[in-house]
This record gives structure tokens, C-alpha cells and sequence, in this order.
């Protein structure tokens, strides 16, 4: 009896220690939950999942410093994009019109697509940011030689219609990396 409380004592100890040395991240926090190649979100509750063809994190070094240029469409006509300039690696970028000379740019766009007449098909984008205020950040958490991962969330207005808002969550994306 006493050799198996000794051996219930010391697998309770090796399990705390195990347990309270993860994290998920050290610098605030996990990949998401993207898989390969995707961009994945909900928009106002409502799941998004990007195509994979259509979908890539291009590292421009064009201009005078370099941009990180995400972009990513789903089969329904719906897309984001972001826009991080001065882009430095991992860490965390934030969309807000407060810095006028540095502004990193969301939007999020939904076509619709008649097909009794093309020509009357309509696009809707939604925006960030659409004031001096905070609208949302990008997170970097890792970048290789071949693909670009991280998280995001933002608040998005459709400036050039209605003025709703597009509530951005849950955004994470593990996206192959070009370069420009």
C-alpha cells in the first residue's frame, strides 16, 4: 500500500510539472488553428474556410522597407486581405488609423455573382481601419522560408455601402510564402 501511494504521489508530481511547463506560445500567443495552406474565420459568427489555390502571404521588399501582403478567397466569392507595412517578422501588427504615416490595412469582401447576368453581379467591402481608432491586429507568430503563420481579428466597415460593421474573430491562417 505504501509503494503505491509513493508511486500515485510521484506521477501526480511528474504530470504537474509536465502540464505547468506548457504554454502555448511565448510571445502571446498559439498558431490558431488554420490547416496547411488555409485561412480560416467567423464573420459575424458565421464560418469561413479560404481555398487553398487562392490563398498565400507574399513578403514584398519592394519600396523602401518590407510589406507582408495576405490574401485569401473562399469558393463563394468571399475574400480577405491584409495589408502590413514595414513588416519586421513575428510579432504583432495592429490596424488603426491613429498613425496616418503607417497604416496596415484589413478588408474583408463578399461577391455576389448572378449568374442569369454576370454583369449584375455585386462586390461589398468592409474595411479596416475606418477611423483613428483601434479596429483590430494581425499576429505573426512564425515565419519560414515557405509559409507564413499566425492569427487576427478585426472590425471591418463597409465604407462605400450600407456603413455596417463585419465582426472579425477566430482568424488564423498557416499560408505558403512568396516573395516579391
Amino acid at each position: 500500500m505504501k509503494t503505491l501511494k509513493q508511486l500515485v504521489l510521484c506521477l501526480t508530481i511528474i504530470s504537474v510539472a509536465t502540464f505547468s511547463s506548457c504554454s502555448t506560445s511565448d510571445d502571446g500567443g498559439d498558431g490558431g488553428n488554420a490547416p496547411s495552406g488555409l485561412l480560416v474565420s467567423k464573420v459575424d459568427g458565421k464560418s469561413f474556410k479560404s481555398f487553398e489555390l487562392s490563398s498565400s502571404a507574399t513578403v514584398s521588399t519592394a519600396g523602401p522597407g518590407k510589406n507582408l501582403i495576405i490574401i485569401a478567397t473562399n469558393s463563394y466569392g468571399n475574400a480577405f486581405s491584409m495589408t502590413i507595412f514595414g513588416y519586421t517578422g513575428a510579432g504583432t501588427y495592429e490596424f488603426t488609423g491613429a498613425n496616418v504615416a503607417i497604416t496596415n490595412i484589413a478588408s474583408y469582401s463578399e461577391t455576389k455573382v448572378n449568374l442569369s447576368n454576370p454583369q449584375a453581379s455585386t462586390t461589398e467591402l468592409w474595411q479596416a481601419p475606418y477611423s483613428d481608432a483601434l479596429a483590430g491586429s494581425v499576429s505573426i507568430i512564425e515565419e519560414t522560408d515557405t509559409k507564413v503563420i499566425g492569427t487576427f481579428s478585426f472590425k471591418a466597415k463597409n465604407v462605400g455601402g450600407d456603413n455596417s460593421i463585419k465582426t472579425i474573430t477566430e482568424g488564423s491562417f498557416n499560408l505558403k510564402k512568396q516573395t516579391s
